[in-house]
């Protein structure tokens, strides 16, 4: 996991995480969407394919990237196991709010009662 956050932290990488997010990309259209130089594309691409977001396919002499879904589930399961810490507190702060609605409620109908 450690690996995936930190392959997730920069911006370019993000930035081509986003990219292919939408299908494949060879190496040339990754580099003209970033405006970053082809070496500097493929350092990141190297790093995104070692912490295995993405693979590579060769297809003649171009280099065809998408993204894995393996990681991503991953991912998907650590947040899940914050969303029901999270969603826990929210109902108590649910709960918490509609006593204290309540609570103005009522007093806000006895002082009315003694206004009459």
């Amino acid at each position: 996991m450690k690996t995936l956050w930190t392959a997730l932290t920069e911006p370019n990488r993000l930035y081509i995480i986003e990219l292919l997010r939408d299908g494949p990309l060879t190496v040339g259209e990754i580099t003209d969407r970033l405006g970053l130089q082809q070496p500097q594309v493929s350092k990141h691409l190297k790093v995104l394919s070692e912490a295995g977001i993405v693979e590579v396919q060769p297809q003649a002499n171009r280099r065809i990237y998408r993204l894995r879904r393996e990681p991503f589930q991953e991912l998907e399961s650590w947040l899940y196991s914050f969303r029901h810490l999270w969603e826990e507190r929210f109902d108590r702060l649910d709960d918490y709010l509609l006593e204290i609605q309540g609570t103005e409620q009522r007093t806000s109908n006895r002082i009315e009662e003694n206004d009459v």
